[in-house]
């Protein structure tokens, strides 16, 4: 992981929800659910190769070329997101779904 700041940010901000639902719903088994949810929503979000995912849908299934000279000179580049809207769809549809059913739990 290039970025260890965007880590701690996201676990610090998952352990103040933890005990903002905890303290809310005194159970265990939610602040559980909730920590493995936003686990889980972490690395959906940190760990996966954007290199990769940054490029068009249809190259998904295809091999990613490493241009020469760039394997020594990766901590110079620039990342940007690139907006592709079926990705950005998918990611949405897949943490909302999540997000819904979490909420669901901790309301109940």
């Amino acid at each position: 992981m290039e970025n260890d700041a965007a880590l701690r940010v996201c676990l610090l901000a998952l352990a103040a929800l933890m005990a903002v639902v905890g303290l809310c719903t005194f159970s265990f088994k939610k602040v559980m659910v909730t920590y493995v949810y936003g686990i889980l929503g972490i690395a959906g979000l940190l760990l996966p190769d954007w290199e990769f995912f940054d490029r068009d849908f249809s190259q998904w299934f295809t091999p990613m070329t490493v241009p020469p000279g760039s394997a020594g000179n990766q901590t110079a580049r620039v990342r940007r997101f690139k907006f592709y809207p079926l990705r950005v769809t998918m990611l949405a549809t897949i943490y909302c779904f999540g997000l819904y059913k979490w909420w669901m739990f901790v309301s109940s």
